[in-house]
């Protein structure tokens, strides 16, 4: 595992009124690591990955990428910086095709790397929407509307949207959500492979994908970070098991 730090949050803090939905989070993510979040419903999970993204401003705290201050950078700049976040709920384009869906993604991140010599604009496009189709399993359906595809195919097709921008961080929000066990497989052969080339972030609730996955894991509870770990270390830990995995 790479030992520089990618990412990492200092007293990350955001309460709405009364509800302090993330709480003095100190947090650290390296290169090249799957890092695992977890904790019960209502623990801040997805309050503290939209503070991540830049899709809401924290109360206090800040937030370092690659070294650099991000905290007040809104959500299009940090995706132009590095950072992929596909939604618990879908984000697509229902009225688009796949194809279509990630070709936008491709001409996002186009606009941010210099052109292979030799290569047209439009051809570039079309290959890299392809590889990204055809990496989560989906080449076969690069022409379907997104809009009547199933709920699990739609979440693949979020992470191919992810995967085309190119990220430093892929942050991936309960991804094998509607999947079946056959795509959970595949699902899982396919985040082993991407972060050859990103560190990912995953948030999920499936445990057995968690343990096989993560080279370590952090538990949040009522906002506030409860434990962080190897997943040996976190099975074994006591107050996580009263928490979160003793309630499965």
């Amino acid at each position: 595992m790479a030992s520089v730090t990618l990412l990492k949050t200092k007293g990350l803090t955001r309460h709405f009124g009364g509800l302090k939905a993330v709480n003095e989070v100190d947090f650290e993510i390296r290169e090249g690591e799957i890092r695992a979040l977890i904790g019960p419903n209502g623990a801040g999970k997805t309050t503290f990955v939209s503070l991540l993204s830049g899709r809401i401003a924290p109360s206090a705290g800040s937030i370092e990428f690659l070294g650099r201050d991000i905290t007040k950078d809104p959500a299009h700049k940090r995706v132009r910086d590095g950072i992929a976040y596909t939604f618990q709920i879908t984000s697509i384009y229902p009225g688009l095709t796949a194809f279509e869906n990630v070709a936008l993604s491709v001409q996002s991140a186009q606009r941010r790397a210099p052109k292979p010599a030799g290569l047209s604009a439009r051809d570039l496009l079309h290959r890299k929407t392809r590889d990204a189709l055809e990496r989560v399993g989906l080449g076969e359906r690069a022409g379907d509307l997104a809009g009547t595809m199933s709920y699990g195919h739609q979440r693949l097709l979020e992470v191919a949207m992810g995967l085309a921008l190119e990220p430093r961080l892929l942050i991936l929000d309960e991804p094998t959500q509607g999947l079946s066990d056959g795509e959970i497989e595949n699902f899982c052969a396919l985040v082993k492979e991407i972060a050859r080339s990103a560190t990912v972030l995953l948030i999920e609730h499936n445990m057995p994908v968690v343990m096989q996955l993560a080279d370590s894991i952090t538990v949040l509870d009522h906002g506030e970070l409860l434990a962080n770990g190897t997943p040996e270390e976190i099975r074994a830990n006591k107050t996580v098991q009263a928490v979160y995995l003793g309630a499965d």
